[in-house]
C-alpha cells in the first residue's frame, strides 16, 4: 500500500486559473472590507462632530411677538333729542287770565305814544297789580338762587346749565366764580282751572257788547 506524504511547508511555484481568481476575489472582499471601515470611521467622526457643535450651541430663546392691538371703543351714540309738544290750550288760558285780571293785552296793544309819562304809569300800575294777582291765584314761585343778588357765588362743576345761564367773559371749565345778577324764578306748582271740552281756549277774551 503506498503512503502519500503532503509537505505543507511547500510553496506553489506556478499559479494557475484557479489560482488567479482566487486571489483576486481576496483582494476585491479586502478592498470593500476597507472601504466599508473608513466609511464607518467617518460616519462617527460626523456624529460626533454635530453633537459638539449642538451641545457648545446657546439654546435660542423664544421669540415672543407682541403684536398691539388697538382696540377701537366707539363714543355711545348721542341720545335723540325728544321734543315736547306744547299744547296751545295752556298758554291760551294763561294769557286770558292776565287780561281778565289786569287788562295785559289791551295795555300791550294799545299806542301809547300819545300819551304822558303819568297816564303811562298809572295804567301800568293797574297792568302790575292784576298780573300779580293772577300770578299768586294761579301759580307759586321761588327763587332759583336763595343768594342775594349782587353776592359773589361759585358754579361747581356739573352746575345745572337749564337753572343758571352765564354771561359776561366764559372762560375754561367750571368750578365757575361769578356774581349773582338775577336769582332767577321756577314755578313750583300750577292751579290753573279746568277747561271743558267745549270751552275755545283761542278766546282769551271774549268781545262786549252793552245792551
Amino acid at each position: 500500500m503506498n503512503t502519500y506524504a503532503i509537505d505543507l511547508s511547500l510553496k506553489p511555484t506556478t499559479f494557475d486559473l484557479w489560482h488567479v481568481c482566487l486571489a483576486g476575489t481576496v483582494a476585491l472582499l479586502s478592498l470593500i472590507l476597507i472601504v466599508l471601515l473608513l466609511s464607518m470611521v467617518i460616519s462617527l467622526l460626523r456624529c460626533n462632530k454635530k453633537s459638539t457643535i449642538l451641545q457648545a450651541a446657546p439654546t435660542p430663546e423664544p421669540i415672543i411677538k407682541i403684536v398691539e392691538v388697538e382696540k377701537l371703543v366707539h363714543a355711545p351714540a348721542p341720545e335723540p333729542v325728544v321734543l315736547k309738544e306744547a299744547t296751545p290750550d295752556a298758554a291760551l288760558q294763561l294769557l286770558g287770565l292776565l287780561q281778565k285780571e289786569a287788562r295785559f293785552i289791551d295795555f300791550i296793544k294799545e299806542d301809547i305814544t300819545a300819551f304822558s309819562d303819568a297816564d303811562i304809569g298809572i295804567a301800568a300800575r293797574v297792568v302790575h297789580e292784576g298780573c300779580n294777582k293772577a300770578l299768586k291765584e294761579h301759580f307759586t314761585l321761588a327763587p332759583v338762587r336763595g343768594e342775594q343778588e349782587g353776592s359773589k357765588i361759585t358754579l361747581p362743576k356739573g352746575f345745572d346749565a337749564a337753572e343758571v345761564r352765564l354771561t359776561g367773559n366764559i372762560v375754561g371749565t367750571a368750578p365757575f366764580n361769578g356774581t349773582l345778577v338775577h336769582k332767577g324764578w321756577q314755578v313750583t306748582s300750577i292751579r290753573l282751572p279746568k277747561l271743558t271740552l267745549a270751552h275755545n281756549a283761542a278766546i282769551v277774551a271774549p268781545a262786549e257788547v252793552e245792551l
